[in-house]
């Protein structure tokens, strides 16, 4: 089974990231949630990323850091859209990743000063309207990611909503999130260095 580092979005440890980490722990898996916003969650995109900006991304980044530290190194790393920085941050920097699951945000991984680390399978995942996602440039981020890099996938959806897999919140798909989940899932189960 896969130990999994979730971090994440910039509306705060909502219940619907818990449910999310949820469904992966029902099928096995170990999950952690650190919550970066110190018990803070946020009705909108735009009250949390004031909070985020108040706080510090550079202080946020090193809360980061630090729930990564007191586990072991063969994480599978997983972000939803703020919390995507840091899962792809920590698995193209920190040795011993096991694999990254980026939903709903990419960047490109020259902005973190290396390449994509070889036989470190990824899988992004988002909207393809998402204003966000699809109209920021992370989509063809994305896609030139998945075009490079061997073990890395891109699962589009069809919708506009960004947060959508977190049932806490009015932008959830059931239906999306449905498949998102079996996909992880079977990335977390298709090869036994992703289990450890």
């Amino acid at each position: 089974m896969a130990e999994v580092l979730l971090f994440h979005h910039v509306q705060g440890l909502t219940p619907g990231v818990i449910a999310l980490a949820d469904e992966l722990r029902a099928a096995g898996h170990t999950v952690h949630t650190p919550d970066l916003f110190d018990g803070h969650t946020f009705d909108s995109i735009e009250d949390g990323f004031g909070y985020a900006k108040q706080v510090g991304f550079e202080a946020l980044g090193e809360r980061a850091d630090r729930a990564a530290e007191e586990l072991p190194t063969a994480l599978v790393y997983a972000g939803i859209s703020f919390g995507v920085m840091s899962a792809q941050r920590l698995a193209q920097t920190r040795a011993g990743a096991r694999g990254a699951v980026l939903l709903e945000s990419f960047v490109p991984p020259s902005e973190f000063g290396t390449g994509w680390p070889a036989g470190v399978p990824a899988q992004v995942h988002g909207m393809d309207a998402d204003p966000f996602f699809a109209l920021e440039g992370d989509i063809d981020a994305a896609r030139a990611f998945v075009a490079e890099v061997e073990d890395a996938e891109l699962f589009v959806y069809p919708g506009d909503q960004h947060l959508f897999t977190d049932s806490s919140l009015p932008s959830y798909d059931a239906e999306a999130t449905a498949l998102v989940t079996q996909r992880v899932l079977d990335l977390l189960g298709q090869d036994p260095h992703v289990g450890g």
